[in-house]
């Protein structure tokens, strides 16, 4: 009697084994190459979504591969578990942020089990308990000695719905990163980390991630945005002050016909101090402070200022020229200040043209071929012209020459700046790290000393939802003791940036239970770097380079010798349905409690990992698990009308040995093997691996009958299906485990080593195929002997003869013989 294929049955069983067993736990060994292959940890929201679904199965086909070809192989997870969400839960329905977050991730770690994950789970982190966040202030704290963690007043970015402060990193077109409300400025004391300190090797150390996508490394570069230039000092005889311009076009410093200040510049309200309209300016300056910054950056946005009234002197024309306060420059990027060529920037064009000022040209085009464009600034390089003792040169020696002439004059020098801004990771929220510090009015400002960690979060707050953070109100936290003195003090009330926590919990996973250290240096000797990070692309400014600048302290530190902590980066595409993202709001999520209650985890997981190539979009369709689910029916089925061969239960009259078909199934059998090996290892093309297994299970079901014939057809099964088995189990282990158990085999298939393929039975045969033309010998090119007829007609079309004796015509037939 045939049995059924029951997966929940099937699932339940081998996730239980898995775990009883320990099989996906692991120590150091220093005698195996090691494989830390890890997906981004999640933030307990209340369930997985089918983003996470896809980013853990990606992960997982990775893991146990490596684990199958006899890697040792690190495969941990935890909770990014600290943040709004769980205020605003305590806020919305009364329950405490600690029991919500605690009550989800039970509720997930559930859900992931469900799924099958080969998780070393002995390894959980968990960023809310104080095991964790303690060393978020330990490293806080070690920060602050070496002067990279201070204090200061800023400008800030200020979410009036989240009603807290955020990095510059967390504002997206001037809104807020996680509930898009729009973002102001807000002045406020803040405690700020100094990656500025790191920007030239956050650069830099883009050499060593070539197995990243380009996109997400120009996205950091432009971030970090490193430029090379000049400082010129300009001289307000008026005030007897400096004004320091930062520019990364010298040669046109003939052609500043006006200075252009911040808003927030240091003299912008000296400057205005005797204006006629001095009222009516400082009511603009504070509008303007007020809108985010990255709106005052869009460069269609209108641009705004007012004249001074007072000049500045050009230090290289003797000429003096006006300066103006305006919406577009910003005090976070070079000085603040900029002098205002508008022949050749079109930001200052635009802004000359609205207000009457002069232009100047100073650069000609190198080329009679090159047109400046009617109504626009001239931006590129070229020759100098009406430039003094330059005239004539080429922009780019000019440069150097005039920086030289600065610095030989004592009013200028080569400088290098960069739009990369420190971290201010203050936050007036209650669910976060308490930042470790104390303030006595007799000690100033006390780091806590580290006998004194965790400083813990209070369990007692009111969540009121009103400005301010709600530590503020808790009297025995704020209220404490000097460690300096002994006398009276307060704590610090703001907690940290939840990107802290994000920014090396992957060196936590190594020795998770170390209570000493943040991590054993000795641990993450071993198994640092990540050999392959995975996670979603709107993550490339934020987490990454902020794991990146922690990384490369720790490393300064001596905790760790690694440079760059994810020298693999593999950034998964969104999941998508009806055209768009799924969210709540659309009513278009798929819940994978239901899929796998209907269909399995070992069908969702083919299906999400089959759909598109793990960089790509996926669309979801319900038709599409169902033909996944059919899919491992039939293997089951293939299976269930062979088992006799492996107990030796076949007894024919007589044999009928296909010799072709045996040759012809045996080279299916490698040439899958080292498809899916290369798919997997190689391309991470795993949706066409799994492509190539339906291809396998086709011949077999097809042959099977024949192979049944003869003792070596049955061989050859019996190794299409032991094949089939192992090269399953990362996509789909729990029937994968079933089948190879079925088939007498007393190992687990996850601790099986991968199969080899023959690399002569591998190779595909391959046929020349002849190019004619009007019956003409033309060409040739060689293909797989079952190359498709309209791939045939596409390659020979892409023949560069071919292209040239068409000469752009299309053939009006084309026939294949």
């Amino acid at each position: 009697m045939k049995e059924t294929y029951n997966f929940e049955e099937i699932e339940k069983k081998w996730q239980k084994i898995w775990e009883e067993r320990g099989v996906f736990e692991v120590e150091e060994d220093p005698n195996r190459p090691k494989f830390y292959c890890l997906e981004m940890y999640p933030y307990p929201s209340g369930r997985i979504h089918m983003g996470h679904v896809r980013n853990y199965s990606i992960g997982d086909v990775i893991a146990r591969f490596k684990k199958m070809k006899g890697f040792n192989v690190l495969h941990p997870i935890g909770w990014d578990a600290l943040g709004m969400p769980a205020e605003n839960a305590a806020i919305k329905r009364g329950i405490h942020p600690k029991k919500w977050t605690l009550d989800n991730i039970d509720y997930m770690r559930a859900q992931l089990k469900k799924l099958g994950f080969s998780y070393a789970w002995s390894r959980e982190v968990n960023s809310c308990l104080p095991e964790y966040y303690r060393w978020n202030q330990w490293i806080f704290l070690k920060m602050y000695e070496k002067g990279l963690a201070y204090r200061k007043m800023s400008w800030v970015n200020w979410c009036p719905q989240c009603r807290t402060v955020l990095a510059n990193e967390q504002v997206i077109a001037g809104r807020c990163w996680r509930c898009d409300s729009e973002v102001t400025q807000k002045k406020m004391e803040q405690w700020f980390l100094k990656i500025t300190a790191y920007a030239e090797e956050l650069l830099s150390g883009h050499a060593q991630l070539s197995k990243w996508p380009e996109h997400v490394l120009q996205m950091q570069r432009n971030w970090i945005g490193k430029s090379t230039g000049a400082l010129v000092n300009f001289e307000v005889p008026d005030l007897k002050k400096t004004i320091e311009v930062f520019t990364t076009r010298v040669d046109t410093i003939y052609g500043a016909t006006f200075l252009v200040l911040s808003v927030e510049h240091p003299l912008a309200a000296e400057l205005i101090s005797g204006h006629p309209e001095k009222g009516k300016i400082q009511e603009w300056v504070a509008r303007t402070i007020a809108e985010a910054r990255l709106k005052r950056e869009i460069k269609d946005e209108e641009k705004v200022g007012y004249d001074t009234g007072v000049k500045a002197l050009n230090p290289f024309t003797g000429e003096l020229i006006p300066i103006w306060l305006a919406n577009y420059v910003l005090m976070d990027y070079g000085t603040g200040a900029v002098m205002a060529v508008p022949a050749h920037d079109q930001r200052d064009y635009e802004f000359a043209v609205k207000y009457q000022l002069p232009k100047r040209q100073v650069i000609a085009p190198a080329s009679s071929e090159i047109k400046p464009e009617e109504g626009k600034a001239f931006e590129s390089h070229g020759v100098l012209i009406n430039s003094g003792p330059f005239s004539g040169l080429a922009s780019e020696e000019a440069m150097a020459r005039m920086a030289a002439y600065a610095e030989e004059k004592g009013f200028g020098r080569q400088s290098v700046t960069y739009r990369l801004r420190d971290w201010g990771i203050s936050r007036q929220r209650y669910w976060g790290t308490p930042i470790p510090i104390i303030y006595c009015e007799k000690c100033g400002t006390v780091p806590v000393p580290d006998e004194q960690l965790p400083v813990e979060i209070p369990y007692e707050a009111e969540f009121t939802g009103e400005e301010g953070s709600p530590l503020e109100k808790v009297p025995y936290f704020v209220n404490t003791t000097c460690p300096k003195c002994g006398g009276p003090a307060r704590r610090e009330t703001d907690t940290m940036d939840t990107f802290v926590d994000s920014s090396w919990y992957f060196f936590r996973y190594c020795s998770p239970k170390d209570d000493r250290r943040p991590f054993g240096p000795e641990q993450a000797k071993y198994w640092m770097p990540v050999d392959l990070y995975i996670g979603g692309v709107e993550h490339a400014i934020l987490h990454l380079i902020y794991s990146r600048f922690f990384t490369k302290y720790l490393r300064d530190l001596g905790f760790t010798d690694v440079d760059e902590p994810f020298p693999h980066y593999l950034a998964q595409g969104m999941v998508t349905k009806d055209g768009s993202a799924m969210s709540k709001s659309r009513g278009n999520v798929v819940d994978p409690d239901e899929m796998i209650k209907t269909y399995g985890a070992d069908a969702l997981r083919i299906f999400i990992l089959f759909a598109s190539p793990p960089e790509k979009e996926f669309a979801w369709s319900d038709e599409g698990l169902e033909g996944c689910f059919r899919f491992i029916q039939r293997i089951w089925g293939l299976f269930e009308g062979n088992y006799d061969l492996f107990d030796g239960g076949v007894n024919l009259a007589q044999e009928k040995e296909d010799e072709s078909c045996c040759l012809r199934v045996l080279k299916k059998i490698h040439q899958t093997i080292r498809k899916v090996t290369e798919d997997v290892e190689v391309r991470f093309h795993l949706n066409t691996a799994i492509s190539a297994l339906m291809e396998l299970v086709n011949t077999l079901r097809k042959e099977k009958d024949v192979l049944r014939q003869s003792q070596k057809g049955r061989q050859v099964m019996r190794q299409a299906l032991e094949s089939l088995a192992l090269m399953l189990s990362p996509f789909a282990p729990h029937v994968a485990e079933e089948l190879w158990e079925k088939t007498g085999h007393k190992s687990l298939v996850a601790e099986t080593p991968w199969p080899e393929y023959d690399p002569e039975l591998a190779s595909e045969d391959l046929v020349t195929i002849v190019v004619q033309v009007n019956g003409k010998l033309r060409d040739k090119f060689e293909v797989p002997v079952d190359t498709d007829d309209e791939i045939l007609k596409k390659m020979a079309l892409e023949l560069p003869r071919i292209k040239e004796i068409l000469a752009g015509k299309d053939p009006k037939k084309i026939v294949c013989v």
